[in-house]
């Protein structure tokens, strides 16, 4: 997905709420890509525990920049989660992780329940419908669903525990029309103004 203009539709406080929005808005997408975008902070070592078990392969480094005290270069988390102890993790936490498509056996719904209280986003991709009558065109390189989690931004780089977002990717110029639309199928409404996604 391009940089896409993305607006807020649902805030809420219940994951398992905004998780079956979410899902409720791919039903919506007039085509809807097999890949599905996870990513996260894990802020503890079980945080880390739980996603190495569903996502061993992901890609994780350190979700703040470290470097190293004598020769300022960056350092790079570069432990196996699968077999590091807890100790070794205890010292490289907060971890961001992302995964640009998950495995087989492995749900959108298994990453919601794995998480803890860091931000995370899931992203789903697609196509809108075709609606002329109403101006609204769909855009594959742009278009889709997202899931926010403990964050209140689409970029969900700052953490704010228990509120949990749902956004609607439409167009790289936006379409505020569809997104009221698409708010009114799930009940919600757009709520302020839309960011670059």
């Amino acid at each position: 997905m391009g940089t896409s203009v993305a607006y807020p539709v649902l805030r809420t406080t219940d994951p398992a709420e905004a998780y079956a929005k979410a899902r409720h808005l791919c039903g919506l997408l007039a085509t809807r890509y097999a890949q599905v975008y996870v990513g996260a902070e894990l802020r503890t070592v079980a945080d880390v525990r739980r996603m190495a078990a569903l996502l061993p392969d992901a890609i994780y480094d350190h979700a703040e920049i470290r470097t190293d005290p004598v020769t300022g270069e960056p350092v790079h988390f570069d432990l196996d989660v699968r077999t590091a102890t807890d100790a070794e993790l205890a010292g490289e936490v907060p971890l961001w992780f992302s995964q640009e498509e998950l495995p087989d056996g492995v749900r959108d719904e298994d990453f919601v329940r794995a998480m803890g209280a860091g931000p995370a986003s899931v992203r789903w991709e697609g196509c809108w419908p075709d609606e002329p009558e109403l101006g609204s065109f769909p855009s594959p390189a742009y278009d889709g669903v997202q899931l926010v989690l403990n964050s209140e931004a689409c970029e969900w780089c700052e953490q704010v525990a228990g509120i949990h977002r749902v956004y609607v990717h439409v167009t790289k110029h936006g379409d505020r029309g569809r997104a009221e639309r698409l708010a009114a199928a799930i009940g919600g409404a757009v709520l302020g103004e839309p960011e670059q996604g």
